[in-house]
């Protein structure tokens, strides 16, 4: 593995145990600060604020990178996350949290433009197995991040964020010595009009190949909110787990999403070709949150772990499949705009499964995990037909690649 891959991981992981740091600890901050019986709304509205900053500015970002390089964008990205930690490790009101979030959703470049760092810097055979690992190094950050939250926050709530702001001072430090630049920047003057953060939207929309990809992942990104929205409500609400089993469950997690991103989205392309990866990963998640829905005991989840991870080994694929579907010098573009698409439906889930939480958090807490078992149900097809005209581009790349 070259050296510029080495650090691209590096710097992921670190940017998740910086993530994974706070989820364990958020009820209770917000709990302090609020003074509210019910704080899963609060939750619902700082995770909505978060991803409509990130709506506004990832495509932005996207455009910028193809413009400037990755490199300097990465190292915006993470010194905004340094200063929002800090903030928030030290705010004593609402707003000053909210600000904290906002700073946050304006700086989170960082898995687009490096998804676009890893395109760059690889053949089109090796992008699959290539995404499986950075998101296998993603699950290894949330291996440590909320275990260590959980002991830090339990220690005192307010020592997560510092060692969140830390770990992404040491992630800046670690980019900027030692992360090479993937691309020569193109000499183009940025006009005011491309930063319009609804233009690449309307040139993704105008592509028609690109719809289905869009519409597939806007799905899968939306069920995927109600994990940070709910997690450690459901947790607490249904086994009375304090932060420290908070992140032990999460960590537990990240163990089982490490060893499947690494050793299997590539035999699970080979066998059954990216769009079945896809969908046997729904499968895999779908048959996992029901078990959670009745769960009566906290070990049924860590045993249902294994199986909840599985659910992730179609999203390298996607990945894949929707790089093929964009020429070499739009890619940071794209990437900006599936970041996008992610923020709208993240504007959109935490609102939703937060009031969906709080209506059936007192009778029957699981229920949060049927909503997005239905959920999925109704996109499988859509999945399908969406897919479809991708799926016959692979067959055919396929072939290319046993006749050449």
């Amino acid at each position: 593995m070259n050296k510029p891959l080495l650090i691209i991981f590096a710097t992921i992981a670190l940017d998740a145990a910086g993530i994974g740091l706070i989820f364990p600890i958020l009820p209770r901050l917000l709990a302090e600060v609020t003074h509210a019986g019910h704080i899963a709304p609060y939750i619902g509205i700082m995770t909505a604020l978060y991803a409509a900053m990130q709506f506004i500015c990832a495509p932005v970002l996207g455009l910028l990178s193809d413009r400037l390089g990755r490199r300097p964008v990465l190292l915006i990205s993470l010194a905004g996350a340094a200063v929002n930690y800090v903030v928030m490790a030290f705010a004593p009101q609402l707003w000053m949290l909210l600000l904290g979030r906002a700073i946050a959703g304006v700086t989170s470049a960082n898995v687009s433009v490096a998804t676009a760092y890893i395109t760059d810097i690889s053949p089109e055979e090796t992008r699959a197995r290539r995404f499986g690992l950075l998101n296998a190094v993603f699950g290894l950050g949330f291996i440590v991040g909320p275990v260590l939250g959980g002991v830090l926050g339990d220690y005192w709530l307010r020592l997560p964020f510092i060692a969140a702001a830390v770990l992404n001072a040491g992630n800046f430090l670690l980019a900027w010595l030692v992360l090479p630049e993937s691309r020569a920047p193109q000499q183009q003057q940025i006009r005011l009009a491309e930063l319009n953060p609804l233009r690449p939207l309307r040139w993704a929309f105008s592509m028609k190949p690109l719809l289905p990809i869009i519409c597939v992942f806007f799905i899968l990104s939306a069920t995927g909110e109600v994990y940070g929205t709910c997690w450690a409500l459901w947790g607490h609400d249904s086994f009375g787990w304090n932060g420290l089993w908070i992140g032990l469950s999460l960590g537990m997690f990240g163990v089982c999403q490490t060893l499947v991103q690494a050793c299997l989205p590539g035999p699970a392309t080979r066998l059954f070709g990216e769009r079945g990866a896809v969908l046997i990963g729904v499968g895999c998640a779908c048959l996992a949150l029901l078990v959670m829905a009745f769960a009566r005991q906290g070990w049924i989840v860590f045993a249902i772990m294994p199986i909840f991870a599985l659910g992730g080994i179609g999203v390298p694929a996607l990945q894949a499949l929707a790089t093929r579907q964009v020429e070499k010098d739009r890619q940071g573009q794209f990437q900006g705009v599936l970041a996008s698409v992610v923020s709208l439906a993240s504007i959109i889930a935490p609102l939703a499964f937060s009031s969906l939480y709080f209506v059936v958090q007192q009778d029957w807490p699981g229920a949060i995990w049927l909503s997005v078992v239905v959920i999925n149900a109704i996109a499988l097809p859509l999945i399908v037909l969406g897919t479809r005209k991708a799926g016959k581009g692979e067959k055919a790349h396929e072939s290319l690649l046993r006749g050449g």
